[in-house]
């Protein structure tokens, strides 16, 4: 810790460019700041500054000293500031955005639970069929799917999420089922608008094995919940992720089709702006959700 508080010294001396000033600043006399700069010299072994009756200035071992140390103080403070912040009681406006579907049947129930936990935060939950800017918009976590392209977030996992292609048992005994992913192309699709994503073409893998297919359909959405719908009245063939059809596909009311064929998945992430130091009432936030969805995937799952 001295070495520490000697860098802070030189620093500040450094700052401040004169003896007399710096000792001002620490309120000593100015006979002490030279006696312990010599005594930090001695112990270094080198000469830091080049001092005069008149001015000072850095050797290339102060210029040295001086640019890591700052660099070392500052780390310290960060983490300092840190560990202080998990200690603080979260309390303000938390903004959070997430998708329409998603956003209803997951985050809304987390955030009641939050909310009872965590009183002295104010919620405001933002819902889209786009992805939320966080950095634009201001908003302080976000959920995301599949790949994140901004560099200025930070992004933990939530659930790793499949898309699967599904349909009505009553649509596939009148239609039949596909046995390949170029069948598709007879078959009245259900799309979902979404993102930056060509409309009407579905890529798929299995093993090595790639397919792009270009697809058509009666009725689209920016909504995913009106594309199930869709696909449990028996309109057609719908792609959706596994949260939102597992319950219908363990009833019994849907049906997956070409099942060794996945298109790409859309892992769910929690996402934040990439600070040095979080809220108390984002990490809290954050924390909360991870913890939920973990356990979610130990027990029951979607």
């Amino acid at each position: 810790m001295d070495a520490f508080s000697d860098l802070a010294f030189f620093k500040l001396l450094v700052a401040h460019g004169q003896l007399a000033a710096a000792a001002q600043e620490l309120g000593v006399t100015p006979p002490s700041v030279s006696k312990r700069l010599a005594a930090l010299e001695a112990r270094l072994g080198v000469r830091l500054l080049h001092r005069t009756t008149r001015r000072m200035s850095l050797t290339p071992e102060g210029e040295t000293y001086l640019g890591e140390g700052t660099k070392l103080l500052a780390d310290l403070d960060a983490l300092e500031r840190t560990v202080a912040g998990a200690k603080a009681v979260p309390q303000g406006l938390l903004r959070v955005g997430a998708t329409l579907g998603f956003g209803r049947r997951h985050v809304a129930p987390a955030l009641s639970k939050f909310a009872r936990v965590h009183p002295g935060v104010e919620v405001q939950l933002h819902l889209d069929d786009r992805p939320v800017n966080l950095v634009e918009q201001g908003v302080d976590v976000g959920i995301r799917f599949g790949e994140l392209p901004d560099a200025r977030l930070t992004a933990r996992l939530l659930a790793p999420n499949r898309r699967l292609l599904c349909a009505s048992p009553a649509y596939l005994r009148r239609a039949g089922v596909p046995a390949a992913p170029r069948e598709l192309a007879r078959h009245p699709c259900l799309f979902l608008r979404e993102g930056d994503e060509t409309f009407g073409t579905w890529h798929l893998r299995a093993g090595t094995r790639h397919e792009t297919v270009k697809v058509r359909g009666p009725l689209s959405s920016n909504d995913g919940d009106s594309v199930l719908s869709w696909a449990l009245d028996g309109h057609g063939i719908a792609m959706r992720s596994e949260w939102d059809a597992a319950p219908f596909l363990r009833s019994g009311r849907l049906v997956e089709v070409l099942g060794d064929w996945t298109p790409p998945p859309a892992d769910i992430h929690i996402v934040f702006p990439t600070k040095e130091n979080l809220s108390a009432k984002t990490r809290a936030f954050v924390e909360f959700l991870l913890e939920r969805f973990a356990e979610r995937r130990a027990g029951e799952g979607w």
